[in-house]
């Protein structure tokens, strides 16, 4: 059965109402390259992971994953690397998630790779980063998990309009035998052909969800009918502003002197460490007001809501040289 055919017999799909027919059409040609990729890394690749974070780009791309082996169950772990700085309400919800459902009695297998166990053992010293965020700190917890685990290939949700040094990415993205990434030694993917013949010890990130914007991220949401955490909504939270960005107050995000307190009405674009990941203003209760909201934004969300983003133009490219997903 091909990509085309799976999407195309998707209860969502004939669901639509006939004025959302272009925006469906084109999601649908999106989910379809996106399977094709990630058969094409079980084709390919020995053993690999799927990075999951409980963000919205990881769930569409952990729904994607599934719709690419249904009715079999997933050929593959998911691995959360656990910064210990989370958003309550993502850990709880990557739980539901992964939980065993009536479609798939068995559950998803999962992978909690710590941050803090990292500390523990001596392997990472504590950030002495200011703002507490450990959000660095992350990239030696991923290489140690996917050496343990032997995984020669791992997903992950980022997308092109994310920041600059993700528009450089490749959809394979090869890493060398210390994880680290080259834009200069990256191969060329012509028509959607993909090279994943690797050497030892080196491995392949694979981005399945390069082509997507948020927008489409959001409308596919939509139409899958997605549940999501619920910082993703607006409501009211209480928050302090460092800088122009809006934390949230939490035993590891404490406001300084000089920094307001208040309660607002907001929501999250990402999730990540609460530590570094600000909220926006919103009263965007419902997945079409999150869609017209972000379609008049002139931000991508790591630039307006992100602290670790900000701290230079090639932040994003210096995390990633070193390993960074």
């Amino acid at each position: 059965m091909t990509a085309e055919t799976t999407v195309a017999d998707s209860p969502a799909a004939s669901a639509q109402p006939a004025t959302d027919f272009d925006h469906v059409a084109a999601l649908r040609v999106l989910e379809s390259e996106s399977v094709h990729i990630i058969r094409e890394v079980v084709a390919e690749l020995e053993r690999p992971v799927l990075l999951f974070s409980g963000g919205k780009d990881s769930i569409v791309l952990l729904r994607l994953a599934e719709k690419a082996f249904r009715p079999h169950p997933l050929p593959f772990p998911i691995l959360h690397v656990d910064t210990g700085h989370n958003f309550d309400e993502v850990i709880e919800f990557r739980d539901r998630r992964v939980a065993p459902t009536e479609e798939n009695p068995a559950g998803i297998k999962l992978i909690v790779a710590s941050v803090q166990e990292s500390i523990d053992s001596g392997r990472i010293a504590e950030s002495t980063d200011p703002s507490g965020s450990r959000n660095r700190l992350q990239t030696r917890t991923l290489l140690d998990a996917l050496e343990a685990g032997g995984f020669d290939a791992a997903f992950g949700g980022a997308r092109r309009d994310e920041d600059r040094a993700r528009a450089k990415e490749r959809v394979f993205s090869f890493r060398d035998e210390f994880g680290q990434w080259d834009p200069r030694s990256q191969r060329p993917e012509p028509w959607s052909i993909y090279n994943g013949r690797i050497r030892r010890g080196e491995s392949v990130r694979v981005f399945p969800l390069s082509n997507w914007t948020e927008t489409d991220i959001w409308r596919y949401i939509e139409i899958e009918d997605l549940d999501l955490p619920s910082i993703y909504y607006a409501a009211e939270r209480e928050v302090f502003d460092r800088d122009g960005i809006l934390l949230a107050v939490s035993p590891f995000s404490q406001p300084r002197d000089g920094d307001p307190v208040s309660t607002e009405w907001v929501r999250y674009r990402t999730v990540g460490d609460l530590t570094i990941t600000g909220a926006v203003r919103s009263r965007a209760t419902t997945i079409p007001e999150i869609i017209a909201e972000i379609s008049d934004a002139t931000v991508s969300e790591r630039g307006e809501t992100r602290a670790d983003d900000r701290t230079s133009s090639a932040a994003m490219e210096d995390r990633k040289r070193e390993g960074y997903f």
